[in-house]
């Protein structure tokens, strides 16, 4: 990796892909060096068995046809979900699973109306500029509470006690459409004609002088910008040395965004052990504190994504792949029957706390931090720039933020340039 560049790209995500498509499409001579073996970042896909995929990151676009990915799918020949989706929108189909037994009439309701009231407490905490913690404004007693505690879990990778409402409200978006053939898989193919140095993480990066100057096992990278699009969790781990170091306001927005964790176990089986209306989202919970979401059928195979979040998702994490695979069939059995069991064929599990490219699943804000993610996006000294789904307000968490933010911190660095030139 020799010769000057206008920008160096560092991680090859979503956002690092759009990027350098940007840049591209401006002109603008590129680098891009990626540390993990391949694209993608937290969009990967894996076969659970032939022809059945299981996306152990992002896996339904946010928001259908206004998510960007889409008109990409469909220009790739790729097809998605839109006539499924909906199974997971539906009132009817969420159901509630409390030590075993699916809730109906006026219990299902109540935890509707929980829901309901959850929301409108979330967003009312956050009028007048203010910011609090989830758990201090929603009704935590309320027999209704574990199924919507275990929902901002598994939304956000925190518990309650350590998701910001501001973030919480600035986040919604619609659920959108499923990837059959794998979200990791099309972002892979939309990202395979940029040019990535592969297993080239970045350690140390100078910006002392005009320019930057990026240290990797493969090389030195030199360019008049930088761009960063590696996770929070990356930020804050230390791993990337800078010269001079970071200026404390930008740490303080690192610090403000730490890595949630969301795990999901993929299940498949070798028939349909669901039932003609099995396919949907289930609240699974016990008496004795256990708790998870399940999503059945939902990209039309024989297959279940279990998840869990928060505290509870890195204790299981710690326990290995056959705990979480016991903890998973152990959930879908409380919905299906202790008769599934026999038809299990694979599992695969997600330990997205311990990986080593992202340090977790993505940024949660704590209470009173969602402002961070704006000056997590500012640049510094028009040299060093920022983007990721850590960064947007809106799309934050998703695999469409990312590429967001790729496209704006893209835009920036266009006329950082042009200023100096």
């Amino acid at each position: 990796m020799t010769g000057e560049r206008d920008v160096v790209v560092i991680g090859a995500g979503s956002a690092g892909l759009s990027a350098a498509k940007e840049l591209e499409r401006l002109g603008i001579s590129t680098t891009v060096i990626e540390g993990s073996h391949r694209i993608g970042g937290r969009a990967y896909s894996e076969e659970l068995l032939p022809g059945t995929w299981f996306d152990l990151g992002c896996a339904w676009l946010t928001d259908g046809d206004a998510n960007p990915f889409a008109g990409i799918a469909d220009r790739l020949g790729i097809a998605l979900g839109r006539a499924t989706w909906d199974a997971y929108n539906k009132p009817e189909n969420h159901r509630f699973i409390r030590n075993g037994k699916r809730l109906g009439g006026d219990d299902h309701a109540a935890c509707r109306r929980y829901y309901t009231d959850s929301y409108a407490a979330i967003t009312a905490a956050c009028g007048n500029g203010a910011d609090a913690a989830i758990s201090e404004v929603i009704d935590l007693e309320s027999p209704c509470a574990p199924p919507f505690i275990e929902s901002i879990a598994t939304g956000w990778g925190v518990d309650v006690d350590g998701v910001s409402c501001a973030d919480n409200v600035s986040s919604v978006g619609a659920l959108g459409y499923p990837v059959p053939r794998g979200y990791g898989n099309l972002v892979a193919a939309w990202g395979a004609d940029v040019p990535v140095t592969l297993n080239a993480r970045a350690e140390r990066i100078d910006w002392s002088g005009a320019g930057v100057v990026v240290e990797t096992p493969k090389g030195t990278v030199k360019a008049r910008r930088a761009l960063l699009t590696v996770s929070a969790g990356m930020l804050a781990s230390g791993e990337i040395a800078f010269g001079p170091g970071l200026p404390d306001w930008k740490l303080e927005a690192i610090a403000g965004l730490p890595m949630g964790t969301e795990n999901k176990m993929g299940i498949a089986f070798d028939k349909d052990v669901f039932g003609p209306d099995g396919r949907g989202y289930h609240s699974v919970w016990s008496d004795d504190g256990t708790s998870a979401k399940v999503d059945v059928n939902g990209m039309g195979f024989n297959a279940v994504s279990v998840f869990t979040g928060g505290r509870h998702a890195v204790w299981l994490e710690k326990q290995g792949p056959q705990a979480c695979r016991d903890f998973a069939v152990d959930r879908i059995a409380e919905v299906f029957g202790n008769g599934i069991r026999k038809h299990v064929l694979r599992a695969i599990t997600t330990a997205w706390n311990s990986e080593p490219w992202t340090r977790g699943s993505w940024a949660c804000a704590l209470p009173g931090q969602a402002h961070q993610r704006e000056h997590l996006a500012r640049a510094i000294e028009d040299r060093l720039f920022f983007a990721g789904e850590a960064t947007q307000v809106g799309g934050q968490g998703t695999c469409d933020g990312a590429y967001r933010s790729g496209v704006r911190a893209a835009r920036e660095i266009a006329a950082a340039l042009k200023r100096s030139s």
